[in-house]
């Protein structure tokens, strides 16, 4: 399968992409019928739909940076939610995937989103079941000449993290929380114990999986051992269960508000997540543009572009995974020195691995 990396800036192809849904073109256009524009603006008709993982799309995490990229590109394009424009279905359980990808098909969505790599098998099976249908893949790889690959170079976004980690922590004891031991979180796993090292090889790093993605009360146990344990940072690759470590760190920090307890997000920006009163036990987060690469292909595809049988990667230099703004919670000099680490991952100087070795 032919790799491609994405160097170019995504608002030129934003750009171009509302100009092609203004242009009125047959094959990509209405002339307004569907409803959707605002003030009698001419809309698309072109639609596109998402399946979420089993975290939800209010997962806080990676659903709901898909769902945010779709709700953008649908405001962008005119569109409406449901039939004909954008619209999601969720899934309680991985029995789930066929059958909501088969339904949003049926629904004749123009492309179809399988959120995350669980749903590699249900992606494999539907495309080679629905030839002429759009499917892509998000965090998985799936060889058929109608899907679309989407990956991500995780482990460049928690290289910068684990840096951070090891600079601000006082005990210098830090944790891990990873979900499900996948490829691609055994990739933030890596990537966060190499920037870690690249800081101070003596701080110590524990690793703990949950194996799952939904269960914020197997976050808040696993967190809570480790705080107990003398870390002061954990950095969550867990979705949903994620939650429960910002869940035991606020309580933490509400019972004690001069405790240094910190919590590094993931995907999103989870700022938010980490506000208890007056104090945020939000330290940064682990950008993942899962909104970027959803547009992205979207846009691709109304431009009669679908990118299918490729793989897209997206990585630091092109601004698919970075650091989110720790809105003070790191000191400026300690961002300076983030920013070095990350000019070197960006120039080739450090190669940051995708494995635990």
């Amino acid at each position: 399968m032919t790799k491609r990396k994405f160097g170019l800036g995504l608002s030129l192809m934003l750009a171009a992409g509302t100009m092609l849904a203004a242009c009125g073109s047959d094959e990509d256009t209405s002339n307004g019928e569907t409803g959707g524009g605002e003030g009698g603006e001419e809309t698309s008709d072109f639609s596109v739909a998402m399946v979420t993982d089993v975290g939800g799309v209010d997962d806080k995490s990676f659903n709901q940076s898909a769902w945010e990229g779709l709700q953008q590109f649908g405001k962008d394009n005119g569109l409406e939610k449901g039939d004909g424009g954008y619209d999601y279905l969720q899934s309680a359980s991985d029995a789930d995937y066929n059958t909501n990808l088969n339904n949003l098909i049926r629904r004749d969505f123009d492309v179809v989103f399988g959120i995350g790599f669980l749903m590699e098998g249900a992606v494999a099976e539907i495309a080679e079941q629905q030839p002429e249908a759009q499917i892509a893949i998000i965090d998985a790889v799936v060889d058929a000449p109608n899907v679309a690959s989407v990956l991500f170079k995780e482990q460049e976004g928690a290289f910068l993290a684990g840096v951070a980690a090891a600079l601000m922590s006082e005990t210098k004891k830090i944790g891990f929380v990873g979900g499900m031991e996948i490829p691609v979180i055994e990739r933030f796993e890596a990537g966060f114990l190499a920037g870690v090292a690249a800081v101070d090889e003596s701080v110590e790093v524990d690793v703990q999986y949950t194996g799952a993605f939904d269960k914020a009360e197997l976050g808040k146990t696993t967190a809570n051992r480790m705080y107990s344990a003398g870390a002061d940072i954990i950095f969550h690759a867990a979705g949903g269960t994620g939650n429960g470590v910002f869940t035991e760190a606020k309580e933490r920090k509400e019972s004690n508000p001069e405790a240094n307890i910190w919590v590094i997000g993931v995907d999103s920006d989870q700022y938010d997540e980490g506000q208890t009163g007056d104090a945020n036990v939000t330290l940064t987060s682990v950008l993942k543009r899962v909104d970027t690469a959803v547009i992205n292909i979207s846009e691709q595809a109304m431009a009669g572009e679908f990118p299918g049988g490729e793989t897209v990667t997206y990585g630091l230099s092109d601004d698919g995974v970075d650091l989110a703004d720790s809105r003070g919670a790191i000191p400026e000099d300690v961002m300076a020195k983030i920013e070095e680490f990350k000019q070197q991952v960006i120039n080739g100087d450090i190669e940051v691995p995708e494995t635990v070795e």
